[in-house]
């Protein structure tokens, strides 16, 4: 029997909770010095925090220096965790003060508070579409890579301000609200610059797609012999072509 969606809510609430039991376990026992857990923990948000902190960092080796220190940061402090946010949330703002402090370290200031005329864009939403047909042919796996190298060089171009929004609210769809409390900063502001950020991309990745217009609908290898075969096939039923 199909589930209503009182049930399928109840499911995902159960589902919640035990995630939640099993992080204050993992918590619980790291704190105690348990190296399995410290490990469960990293492998389970190694991924949020490189991709938060490469919502600031310059590069990914920067990023990964900051996820290392991070982590070092967390773990010394692991005791203070007291859930007011969720385990993912406390860890990103925690990756974002490390990549910050890296930048500052060279000279680099990364502003994140809020600048005065950010609020004048908030009501002009910006359309960012990007889709690929699902395929397991080799045209249609090219397609999806070439399509995500596109948007991930898109989005190192933006500017850390508008890619840390982009980074927590589209690459790990995190909420308003946890987006801003990472970012320290008000949810009017993760709204705005969310949709500076895709405007930006859209801006950044027309030039991009019609720049690699021309390599679309590729038409080689096994589609191209197909075709081939079956005409000269069909030309050879009829007698119109000689066999060399």
């Amino acid at each position: 029997m199909p589930e209503t969606g009182l049930q399928t809510c109840l499911s995902a609430d159960r589902d919640a909770v035990a995630c939640d039991t099993d992080e204050a376990r993992l918590v619980g026992a790291a704190c105690e010095g348990d190296a399995a857990a410290f490990e469960a923990i990293m492998r389970r948000h190694n991924r949020l925090l490189f991709r938060t902190a490469r919502g600031i960092a310059a590069d990914d080796a920067e990023a990964q220096d900051a996820v290392q220190d991070a982590w070092l940061r967390a773990f010394t402090r692991l005791a203070s965790f007291r859930g007011e946010a969720r385990l993912a949330t406390w860890l990103a703002r925690i990756a974002i003060n490390a990549a910050l402090d890296a930048r500052r370290k060279r000279g680099e200031i990364v502003a994140l508070e809020a600048a005065r005329d950010e609020d004048d864009d908030a009501a002009n939403p910006a359309e960012l579409t990007m889709s690929s047909a699902e395929s397991d042919t080799p045209d249609g796996a090219a397609e999806r890579r070439e399509l995500r190298e596109l948007l991930q060089s898109a989005i190192e171009s933006l500017p850390p301000i508008y890619r840390s929004v982009f980074m927590l609210r589209a690459v790990e769809e995190m909420s308003v609200d946890e987006t801003a409390y990472c970012l320290r900063v008000s949810d009017a502001v993760v709204k705005t610059r969310y949709l500076r950020s895709r405007a930006l991309l859209r801006d950044a990745l027309a030039g991009e797609l019609e720049r690699h217009a021309p390599r679309a609908f590729a038409f080689a290898g096994a589609r191209c012999d197909a075709v081939v075969a079956h005409v000269l096939a069909e030309l050879d039923r009829r007698g119109l072509i000689r066999r060399h």
